[in-house]
């Protein structure tokens, strides 16, 4: 995994309603014709399948999932906020004040977005710290690995038992 993809996080802008696509294809365009490629990984108009029925006839369309508002994985920094900020029928990132709030990762999954998949070289019996999210710190051994969930579930101490919890392959680190 490349070092921008490491950093880059999703964020969301607003927009003129009705000027998603445009937006979109100017975002893509000054990407393209000032070279933020490595910066600006993609540009998206989250789009879901609905059946409509017009005149008796059930339809098959496909329609803006958060009409006024654009995805974006990029790495935020003075340029591609400029960038992004100035594109014409953009209004502003989501966040308080001017300060864009990246996306999180339960925020992602049911918009169909998924972070890169990450391997780990970790087997069930090995002992796994717990670095990030509401149970870091803690210690566990591993009782299973669900890859396709990128989560592991270790045995966690809540009132003198032990209990399966489950935790992204992003908050864990390995234990020597």
């Amino acid at each position: 995994m490349s070092e921008a993809s490491e950093e880059a996080k999703w964020y969301v802008v607003h927009t003129y309603s009705g000027y998603e696509n445009k937006v979109k294809a100017d975002i893509e365009k000054t990407i393209e014709n000032r070279h933020l490629e490595d910066q600006i990984l993609e540009v998206t108009v989250p789009l879901q399948d609905v059946v409509e029925m017009k005149n008796g006839v059930k339809k098959q369309v496909s329609k803006k999932m958060f009409p006024g508002y654009v995805l974006l994985n990029m790495i935020m920094n003075d340029a591609t906020w400029y960038v992004v900020r100035n594109t014409r029928g953009v209004t502003g990132f989501v966040g308080p004040g001017s300060k864009p709030v990246p996306l999180t990762e339960a925020e992602m999954r049911p918009l169909g977005i998924k972070a890169p998949e990450i391997e780990i070289d970790m087997e069930t019996g090995e002992n796994v710290k717990v670095v990030s999210g509401a149970w870091e710190g803690t210690v566990g051994t591993i009782k299973a690995i669900n890859k396709a969930k990128q989560t592991i579930t270790i045995d966690v101490e809540i009132f003198g038992r032990a209990t399966a919890v489950e935790i992204d392959f992003v908050d864990i680190q390995k234990l020597n």
